[in-house]
């Protein structure tokens, strides 16, 4: 089961992504502006744009093809007919990869979703390597890796739901203010089985 990192069931509605809008998402383009959208808040097609890089017909485009699968929408009250402010909205989005494995339809666009999901993490740890950090936020962060677990897909799913588990209980409460001396943190949880090398 695969879990976008932003947010947990306990405290958002959970939006199980089906082969529609699989194929929906299933673009590089159209998730950098989820992704920005749900990091950074609501933005125009302009504003997103400058950001990513690309023309504002195109980018507008795209949130038009979001809003239609429904993973974005107008933010009401703000904007002109011309600039319309577009949000993420707010569910934790669950995939289970495995309903899709003999659906030729859909492989494509699970291989297009899964593949920049692991560039969006792999670019966010770039990201903050690449940042002047205190020695406290230095410190707090990890990097870390363990190797000598040999496991069960049903011993696997549990050590997963342990994990989210412990993320849940650290997520704080809708509305609740947090520390003043407390920034966004982005939690990322990669477990995969690896293939023993022949003769093993």
């Amino acid at each position: 089961m695969t879990k976008e990192p932003e947010g947990t069931p306990a405290t958002k509605p959970t939006r199980r992504i089906d082969a529609r809008s699989l194929r929906g998402l299933a673009h590089p383009l159209r998730m950098a502006i989820l992704e920005a959208l749900s990091l950074d808040g609501p933005a125009t097609a302009t504003v997103l744009s400058r950001r990513l890089g690309e023309s504002t017909g195109t980018v507008s485009w795209h949130l038009r093809h979001l809003a239609e699968h429904g993973y974005i929408e107008e933010e009401t009250g703000r904007g002109t007919k011309r600039e319309r402010w577009w949000r993420a909205v707010n569910d934790a989005k669950l995939l289970n990869p495995a309903e899709f494995r003999d659906d030729p339809d859909t492989r494509d666009a699970l291989a297009v979703y899964l593949h920049q999901l692991a560039q969006q993490f792999f670019s966010r740890t770039v990201t903050f390597l690449g940042e002047d950090w205190d020695g406290a936020w230095q410190q707090a962060a990890t990097f870390s890796d363990w190797r000598d677990l040999r496991l069960t897909p049903a011993q696997l799913a549990r050590l997963n739901q342990d994990l989210m588990a412990v993320v849940a209980r650290h997520t704080p409460a809708p509305g609740e203010e947090p520390a003043s001396d407390a920034l966004p943190v982005i939690v990322q949880i990669q477990s995969f089985p690896r293939q023993e090398p022949d003769g093993a």
